[in-house]
């Protein structure tokens, strides 16, 4: 694929004409949900070459496809569950983001598994790890190796020793889930798919027994249209079933959200030069290098509250950290802890007590004319997950349609990566860009740092580190208004940039200068910067309140009572 920057960019500009395509063309597919696994399906029916539309109620990402445990792996809980089928598959996808689709955003990362008895555990680890290194995408990663009790202490010093007996080192890969979504729907736009964030469905259209399309919002103005299509995709995770409830239709099954709680401690605070998998009391731990932190995740408990702000609360909180602090020299407290966020998992509803029992399968099907559905799954497969869901779809559209090709498809970030990373460090010098930033850069947004490098080019003021959030250069913050789709504030300091989880002071301080960089894109005045500012400081002050409380119920109260302000139009524009 040949990359067009213009065609490609989710400026607000392309936003308004891509509403006025919204309205005015019949389209073959209409997607609903901007996660991953809804990009995947605008993508891959792009690339058959059907006419498709996306819409996301609010962010790209912005409800599980931002908050996962930031992983491409196979699962090797799975393997003791005897479900090899989907550790293959789950592999093989994982070997080819690492090969082919985004090796920029999707990187091998080292782990150890603490062994505590002398040989029954070593075996039957390491006969599992050996299958994870053979049932699929072989050589991507290095090959699992035992250690002896002297090489952990080596490798991870700050692994308490006293009953550790030695270890299993293996590879997985790392994901930045949020830049990955974004860049997918970028690349489904890059293929002629008309895509648009705060775009709000609010029932689906009827005609003859047959969906026919939807009408939607726009969140940000609050005016309606419809959209018409031969067939509408409901790829909405967790928002299944209120989806589904639109048809008339029963479905065959329905979703049971899992929370999912993920903790961000400095670096400095586990002496480890690897991540860590940790035993659990009911699951398992990572614990992932992840810049100058780590990333600890995860929890797995039923969530029955409100779906758009799950909230973590101090139960939770401290889940992670005793079973954390059972496998380390030197304790962790709350004070250590810069970031916490929160993500829900939408399980295929089964017969299951627990959630952690429920499927991890994805589950697709056709109700009626005009309508399929597709959930579950794990992020890890979302290129499967969307091959399923087009394929059932395009049953309907009574022609011949090419099958799925989008494992030769690479995300616009990776088209012509190497000849980039051979180039950027010549043109960042010319900037003054130090090392340490050319390498962040690439890993962000891999041959995409040209554009970056233009807006330098014409503003070398750019070239400066947000104040607050060092590790983030202003043009970044600029980038995310102009290209990716950005439309407040959040989008920019929670998944655009992660500095509400790696700051100390979870953005505050970069909240007012990232306001001013992306307001002239953005067209805002002096009230409404003072206004987003505000509203990330009551929502964070919410998220800070609700950590302190008890049981969900509790944390929702406080938390629910801060709203995303796309979600506010919606509650006064949309019954």
């Amino acid at each position: 694929m040949t990359r067009h920057p213009a065609a490609s960019a989710l400026s607000p500009r392309a936003r308004e004409e891509t509403l006025q395509r919204l309205a005015r063309t019949q389209y073959d597919l209409l997607v609903i949900g901007g996660g991953v696994t809804g990009a995947g399906v605008a993508l891959d029916a792009a690339v058959r070459g059907l006419s498709v539309a996306l819409v996301e109620m609010r962010d790209y990402a912005a409800g599980t496809s931002s908050r996962s445990g930031k992983l491409f792996h196979g699962g090797l809980r799975y393997l003791e569950q005897f479900d090899f089928s989907l550790v293959r598959e789950a592999l093989k996808e994982r070997a080819l983001m690492l090969e082919r689709l985004c090796p920029h955003l999707v990187k091998p990362i080292q782990f150890v598994y603490p062994l505590r008895h002398r040989v029954w555990e070593r075996a039957y680890i390491g006969a599992g790890l050996l299958l994870y290194d053979t049932l699929g995408g072989a050589g991507a990663v290095p090959r699992h190796r035992h250690l002896s009790r002297g090489a952990v202490g080596r490798l991870a010093p700050g692994i308490a020793q006293d009953e550790l007996v030695g270890a299993l080192t293996f590879y997985d890969a790392q994901v930045d889930d949020s830049r990955h979504t974004m860049e997918l729907a970028r690349t489904a736009a890059a293929h002629g798919a008309d895509v648009a964030s705060a775009v709000k469905v609010v029932g689906l259209a009827l005609d003859a027994g047959r969906v026919a399309g939807a009408t939607v919002c726009d969140l940000e103005s609050g005016g309606r249209f419809d959209i018409r299509a031969h067939h509408v995709v409901n790829a909405t995770g967790v928002w299944t079933d209120s989806v589904n409830r639109m048809t008339g239709r029963p479905a065959s099954f329905s979703v049971q959200a899992s929370k999912g709680v993920h903790i961000m401690v400095p670096r400095e605070k586990i002496d480890s030069q690897v991540s860590m998998f940790v035993r659990a009391e009911d699951s398992v731990l990572f614990v992932r290098s992840w810049g100058r932190h780590w990333l600890i995740g995860t929890t797995d408990t039923a969530w029955n509250q409100s779906l758009d702000h799950p909230a973590a609360t101090s139960a939770d909180i401290e889940y992670l950290l005793h079973n954390l602090n059972r496998v380390l020299k030197v304790k962790l407290t709350r004070d250590d802890i810069d970031g916490v966020f929160v993500g829900l998992r939408p399980l295929v509803r089964g017969n299951a007590a627990t959630t952690s029992k429920l499927s991890r399968e994805h589950a697709v099907e056709s109700p009626l004319p005009g309508f399929t559905t597709i959930t579950g799954g794990k992020y890890t497969t979302y290129r499967v997950m969307a091959k399923d869901a087009v394929d059932l779809a395009v049953k309907g559209l009574e022609r011949a349609v090419k099958p799925c090709s989008t494992e030769h498809v690479p995300l616009i970030g990776a088209v012509g990566l190497d000849d980039t990373r051979r180039s950027f460090g010549a043109k960042a010098a010319a900037r003054g860009l130090s090392a340490e930033h050319v390498q962040h850069l690439l890993g962000r947004y891999g041959s995409l740092v040209d554009d970056l490098d233009a807006l330098m080019a014409q503003r070398p003021e750019l070239a400066e580190p947000i104040k607050g959030a060092e590790d983030y250069l202003a043009v970044e913050a600029v980038y995310a208004a102009t290209h990716e789709g950005a439309l407040h504030l959040d989008d920019v300091l929670t998944r655009r940039t992660h500095i509400s989880i790696e700051t100390p002071d979870h953005g505050l301080t970069a909240a007012p200068m990232v306001a001013a960089l992306v307001a002239p894109a953005l067209g805002w005045d002096e009230t409404r910067m003072a206004e987003e500012v505000r509203r990330y400081h009551a929502r964070l002050e919410a998220e800070l309140s609700a950590q302190q409380l008890f049981d969900d119920a509790a944390a929702m109260a406080v938390r629910d009572a801060v709203r995303d302000p796309r979600l506010v139009i919606a509650d006064q524009e949309v019954p």
